[in-house]
């Protein structure tokens, strides 16, 4: 696929009250068929006009993105789901009530004038309304509704900063708009509505709990897609995604044998003559001390929040420290801790050291 090449401009905007006069001149460029990176609560997103199906597919060669990966739509007002989705049920109305703007993306029937590059040739759409000031803005501006995956080379961590959508985009997007560090530092949860039974396709911003409040026979599909050329309805279910260049190795099980693990392979690779960086909690920091590894904290494991957060920018931060492997221990799975589980499960390709006491 040959690359979308621009010359890239970096704008800086305020996160809260963004400059009109910066808003306008990324509008035009959406409007004229560019990419604008900008900053969401989740991740930034690398964003082009929704209905112009030529700019959708600058979106796919800027990214190095396959043409199975679809890509998700911002809006800024409810009402605009009547042009984007045909047969909308009660409950979308009911979850756009309960959780947009906010992490919450929608997989809906996709109407006609929808192009079909924005969903995989699939007969589906997500969309969601992003709650940060600079990314709805934007789309007001610009006046249609804005196709936007991560600002990031396919399968590398998502960005979370200006600056790591430059480290992968550079020269690939007209305009990025920095907006600072995004808030929640994971995609948002992809919902499936065109199931009988609604399904997260993706967990993230919005937990499985807080959906039950509104939906109580809500499920999740616990699947790795392992056919790369397999069309799908939600972006990141490819089994490689979230990918450091390091390899990433998963270690799950009880905290001291894991520990254990975690530091003998550590001290093994580094004999090896590999550079190693560990990515670990404050609480479990001092097992590495003597690893010979570069230990990263996430902070205290039982701040999520935090985690997530930091996740992508800590991964990225031990790529530019040039290591070779890259271990971490598995958290918690319920709460915000399924979708931080999800990304390392991808970032690791699906592979998993369970260690047994």
């Amino acid at each position: 696929m040959e690359a979308y090449n621009v010359v890239t401009e970096v704008l800086t905007i305020h996160p809260n009250t963004p400059e009109p006069q910066i808003i306008a001149q990324a509008a035009g460029i959406i409007r004229a068929g560019g990419l604008v990176a900008f900053p969401t609560e989740t991740v930034y997103g690398l964003g082009a006009n929704a209905f112009d199906a030529a700019a959708i597919e600058r979106i796919y060669r800027a990214k190095q993105r396959p043409s199975y990966d679809p890509v998700i739509v911002h809006i800024t007002h409810v009402a605009t789901l009547q042009t984007l989705a045909l047969d909308l049920p009660d409950i979308a109305y009911a979850l756009a009530e309960a959780f947009w703007p906010g992490a919450l993306t929608l997989v809906l029937q996709r109407a006609p004038n929808v192009p079909s590059n924005v969903a995989t040739g699939l007969l589906t759409v997500a969309v969601r309304m992003p709650a940060h000031p600079v990314a709805r803005a934007l789309i007001d501006a610009a006046g249609v509704p804005i196709a936007a995956p991560s600002a990031n080379r396919f399968t590398r961590p998502s960005a979370t900063q200006a600056a790591h959508v430059l480290e992968d985009l550079n020269g690939h997007v007209d305009l990025v708009l920095d907006g600072g560090q995004t808030r929640i530092g994971i995609e948002s949860t992809v919902l499936d509505l065109t199931q009988a039974v609604p399904t997260v396709l993706r967990p993230g911003g919005i937990v499985m709990d807080e959906l039950r409040q509104v939906i109580p026979q809500v499920q999740i599909m616990n699947r790795l897609i392992a056919d790369p050329t397999t069309p799908t309805q939600s972006p990141g279910m490819a089994i490689k995604h979230y990918s450091p260049r390091a390899e990433l190795i998963l270690f799950d099980g009880e905290r001291d044998t894991v520990l254990n693990a975690m530091n003998a392979l550590a001290v093994k690779l580094t004999h090896d003559q590999k550079r190693v960086g560990i990515l670990t909690t404050d609480e479990d920091a001092g097992a590495f001390t003597h690893s010979g590894a570069r230990i990263l904290s996430l902070g205290q494991e039982d701040n999520l929040d935090h985690v997530a957060h930091v996740l992508f920018g800590a991964m990225r931060a031990l790529d530019n420290q040039n290591v070779d492997k890259i271990l971490v221990r598995a958290y918690a799975k319920d709460g915000l801790g399924a979708a931080i589980w999800d990304r390392l499960l991808r970032a690791a390709e699906g592979k998993v050291r369970r260690m047994m006491a």
